[in-house]
């Protein structure tokens, strides 16, 4: 986590998937969700169980993988905000004891409100009490709402509370406008919703070596095929495998001026000489400097680099806004 963080990381922090037993996280107050970005929103909800945990107890996350979207439309693409990896990344900075991680699958998609709050939350994962937002629902064709989770609870002696919308001005806090937020190239705002500058995490992939011939040497990223970020240039710093914490430019697309090929990220360092092949690190992105374009030469595009890698400087020395998670 970087300097500038002012959230605490866990003392310990349990990971427990389908089929794991869970003796850490018995008799915890879950905030239960998605929490695809977890967003201000999110966050609210586990602020909400860390208070009524009160350090008694220990307040912990139920969360599904795939994204319930991606099970119940698989043909339909889905930009993640947080895979998995990330989701846990920032989860285990916000003074929680652990993440109960359950496979979304026909089973679970098939479970009744009842059995949902009965069998897995009060019997499996033995909740004392749980934490909702005011738009989840859950249990076979979503049958659930809020308030029969919070009947079923009683009815199980549970606590239950239900946590309202976050609002950010006029604009209700949800993973689809952050979503929008980002396919716009809009970091900033994504950024002021998330309540955290949006990070991605990947592996370094040997590239076509093109950026070292033109003096700008890049750690290149594939992100998948359903990352919809708005295609251009970036204002970003980077974690890096030792801990350190780099600022640079990104460019994330198709290189126009090259090959159109698939989409990735290129992170251009500052002042950075070390192979980064095969490292796995965390880029976050602090604003946009402008769209990506095609140029007519190799000179020209370098030239508009430099001008960004400027910009880019510009940027982060006056970075203010939401903290940093990476790190």
């Amino acid at each position: 986590m970087h300097h500038d963080q002012q959230r605490n990381d866990s003392p310990a922090f349990t990971v427990v998937r389908d089929g794991q037993a869970a003796s850490t996280l018995r008799g915890a107050i879950i905030a239960v969700g998605n929490f695809d970005g977890v967003h201000l929103g999110h966050q609210a909800l586990v602020a909400r169980a860390v208070a009524l945990a009160g350090g008694e107890r220990p307040a912990a996350v139920l969360t599904f993988e795939p994204h319930p979207r991606k099970f119940f439309a698989p043909d339909r693409p889905m930009f993640r905000l947080t895979p998995e990896p990330v989701k846990l990344a920032i989860l285990r900075q916000l003074g929680l004891a652990g993440v109960f991680v359950r496979r979304f699958d026909g089973a679970l998609a098939g479970t009744s409100p009842e059995g949902f709050v009965v069998d897995l939350l009060a019997g499996e994962l033995g909740a004392a009490g749980v934490v909702v937002g005011h738009d989840f629902h859950f249990g076979r064709g979503r049958a659930g709402t809020p308030a029969i989770l919070a009947d079923l609870c009683r009815r199980q002696g549970l606590l239950s509370e239900i946590i309202p919308a976050v609002r950010l001005g006029d604009e209700a806090v949800s993973s689809s406008a952050v979503r929008t937020a980002l396919e716009a190239g809009e970091a900033r705002l994504a950024n002021r919703l998330l309540g955290y500058r949006w990070f991605v995490q990947g592996e370094v992939r040997h590239g076509d070596k093109r950026g070292r011939e033109l003096g700008f040497a890049t750690a290149n990223l594939a992100l998948g095929e359903d990352f919809n970020l708005k295609h251009g240039i970036y204002a970003v710093r980077a974690a890096l495998p030792s801990g350190e914490i780099r600022d640079g430019v990104a460019s994330f697309g198709r290189r126009p001026t090259f090959d159109d090929g698939a989409p990735i990220l290129e992170v251009h360092l500052f002042a950075f000489q070390g192979d980064l092949y095969g490292a796995t690190i965390q880029v976050e992105f602090v604003d946009w400097i402008r769209g990506e374009e095609r140029f007519a030469s190799a000179d020209a595009l370098v030239a508009r680099m430099h001008e960004d890698a400027e910009a880019a400087k510009r940027i982060l020395a006056a970075a203010d806004g939401p903290p940093s998670m990476i790190g």
